[in-house]
């Protein structure tokens, strides 16, 4: 009987380190997955619905809210410097017949386009691509093909955009360099001269 008493001592011994050993071999070490880097729209307000200033009985996203904040005032930088007007006059005819639906285009489209660069999965763009939007052949709103020096100016003009809503390298200089960077994307696309 003690016999048979140890060896069933033995026996629930080598089960339990056979349970411990299995069990610690079966188990999957894993690490925790790597926290997803925010998107620019994400960086900019993302979808938090906010009221919109324009329409205070409608809702709109923060972050499509900032990037057409930023569009607006950028469109009129772009508008008031004398070496942009060029590519502008059948907007600047309209405006001067009363006409804004080429301007609510322009900052729809604009927008639009911002919002799917920056990472938005809420809103497409539906307007020309970047090489058809710029090319007088293709686009009649456009008189001239744009130079690189010009591009650079249109550039310099969203940062402005960017500093009239409050966005400048001084306080944010990650998003502005980010938000310059993707607007260099478009330059080969853009650049036909």
């Amino acid at each position: 009987m003690q016999f048979s008493l140890k060896r069933a001592h033995l026996s629930a011994a080598s089960c339990i380190i056979g349970l411990v050993l299995f069990a610690s071999c079966s188990e999957e070490t894993s690490t925790p997955a790597p926290t997803p880097t925010p998107s620019l729209y994400d960086r900019v307000g993302g979808i938090t619905m906010v009221s919109d200033p324009s329409n205070p009985a409608t809702m709109i996203e923060k972050g499509r809210l900032t990037l057409r904040s930023v569009v607006d005032s950028s469109i009129l930088v772009i508008a008031a410097d004398p070496k942009m007007a060029k590519y502008f006059p059948v907007l600047f005819a309209e405006l001067g017949a009363g006409n804004t639906t080429g301007l609510s285009r322009l900052s729809k489209n604009f927008t639009d386009f911002m919002c799917l660069a920056t990472g938005s999965k809420t809103y497409t763009y539906s307007g020309l691509d970047m090489k058809a939007a710029h090319d007088p052949a293709k686009n009649s709103r456009i008189p001239m093909k744009i130079t690189a020096a010009d591009f650079d100016a249109f550039v310099g003009n969203i940062g402005v955009g960017l500093a009239k809503n409050g966005v400048t390298a001084a306080n944010n200089a990650q998003l502005v360099n980010d938000l310059v960077a993707l607007l260099n994307t478009t330059k080969a696309d853009i650049v036909q001269q």
